[in-house]
């Protein structure tokens, strides 16, 4: 009974571990097998792809007025602004700023206006009062010289006592009149330039006061000229009503030139050595995935920059847009596919199947064995590489190694060809050269103003 279940127990692992070999069998099949593909010739393209943003290449700032910072106002708010993607006249409405800082001021200036205006009054009453008491005391000493004056001449037969007191007294009224009369012209002049300086002092305030009133109504911001309104960007965002507005980043809105765009594009650090001006780009717009642009690039920013969603440093590249489209609009997303680099009749293999061992090499079928073939390489895509020497279209090489790589005898090239080979990648390579300074002539005053010109203060127009 005991041999009975034993037998039993060995036939049921035997079914269990056969059932599991044929269930496993397939995938293992599919992972030794050896993926093989044949070299290609022809056409090869070498493209860096970048994500970026249309842009207008010439636009009118709307900005806020250029006072503000003449008026102690260096930062306020956009109280109303109308929408985005507005079409307005030239002269039309477009936005208003908070006035509440300003009506502060006005009130304050207002009030010494009418201060000042009261303390002038006031001196004038106080210079005619002290001014006509002076002119009553000339008055009455101009009285005593005269009367000192005939007392001296009805003392003439007096003794001479008597004719030198009088003669004294005389000289002392007319002393006292000479110092009185000094008096009042010194305080004519002073009250005169006393009220001066009042005058003044009001004549500044009321210039203050029409300044910020004149720039009251320039609160109230109206298009340069005829457009479509887009709102301004910041580091803070978008501005939209209740955004600030400092003296210093004054834009509002702008008023792009829509026939003329260009397309923005941040380049990978990695990648920016490939991208020169004046090579052939195509542009897709996100928000109209059916429609395609071609353009050139315009400028390549020479130093990168950190920003926010990209794992790496950037560089600005600017492409200029052939073609116009009505229904382009400033600030949608753009995938750009910059092709810096074509050449006809190359033969080309994947990256993958390239392999290196201090030379490179692939994994090759030569009839029924395998060899490892060494190869040149020339420049490559993100998915393929150019082999200079060492293939021929139709050749079969391996993606991976294949299980005869161990015993895969190598062939070397020999070094004189690889001196030819390396001396005509050297002269196909200053042509390349050529050729990109002559596609960076070609662009030569097509180059967009800066970020900085773009952002500069005032109300202007770039171009």
């Amino acid at each position: 009974m005991l041999r009975s279940r034993t037998i039993l127990l060995i036939i049921a692992i035997l079914v269990i571990g056969a059932t599991a070999y044929w269930y496993f069998q397939p995938s293992e099949k599919i992972q030794e097998e050896d993926i093989k593909v044949e070299v290609r010739k022809g056409r090869f393209e070498i493209t860096v792809t970048a994500t970026g943003e249309l842009a207008a290449k010439r636009s009118i700032k709307i900005q806020a007025p250029q006072g503000m910072r003449a008026a102690g106002i260096y930062e306020t708010s956009i109280s109303d602004l109308v929408a985005e993607g507005t079409i307005v006249e030239k002269g039309a409405y477009v936005a208003s700023l908070d006035r509440t800082e300003l009506a502060g001021k006005m009130a304050n200036v207002q009030t010494e206006v009418e201060k000042i205006q009261t303390q002038l009054e006031q001196a004038r009453i106080d210079t005619a009062i002290e001014m006509r008491g002076l002119r009553d005391d000339l008055a009455n000493l101009e009285f005593a010289k005269k009367e000192k004056l005939l007392q001296v001449e009805q003392s003439r037969y007096e003794p001479q006592s008597v004719i030198r007191q009088a003669e004294l007294d005389l000289e002392r009224t007319e002393r006292d009149y000479k110092q009185l009369l000094k008096k009042y012209e010194l305080k004519e002049q002073q009250s005169i330039a006393k009220i001066q300086e009042i005058e003044a002092l009001l004549r500044q305030n009321t210039t203050k006061l029409r300044e910020y009133e004149s720039l009251s109504a320039e609160f109230n911001i109206n298009a340069p000229e005829s457009g479509m309104v887009i709102y301004a960007r910041s580091w803070r965002g978008k501005k939209e009503p209740g955004s600030r507005v400092s003296a210093w980043d004054p834009i509002v809105a702008e008023l792009p030139d829509l026939t003329d765009m260009i397309s923005q594009a941040y380049v990978n650090e990695v990648d920016i050595s490939k991208v020169q001006e004046g090579q052939e780009a195509a542009i897709k717009v996100d928000a109209f995935p059916g429609r395609s642009y071609s353009g050139k690039v315009t400028k390549v920013a020479n130093i990168g920059e950190q920003l926010s969603g990209y794992d790496a440093k950037v560089f600005e590249v600017i492409i200029q847009l052939n073609e116009t489209d009505s229904i382009l609009r400033p600030a949608m997303t753009t995938s750009n596919e910059i092709i810096t680099g074509i050449y006809d009749n190359m033969v080309y293999v994947p990256i993958e199947a390239v392999q290196s061992d201090s030379l490179p090499f692939v994994y090759k079928g030569d009839g029924s064995q395998v060899v490892r073939q060494e190869v040149i390489t020339g420049l490559a895509n993100a998915n393929e590489v150019i082999i200079l020497h060492g293939l021929d279209e139709g050749d079969e090489v391996y993606l991976a190694p294949p299980r005869e790589s161990r015993s895969a005898p190598f062939v070397y090239i020999d070094p004189a060809v690889k001196e030819e080979v390396r001396q005509q990648k050297a002269e196909d390579e200053k042509k390349r050269q050529a050729e990109a300074m002559e596609k960076r002539r070609q662009v030569d005053g097509m180059e967009p103003p800066t970020s900085r010109q773009r952002n500069r203060g005032g109300m202007i127009i770039v171009e």
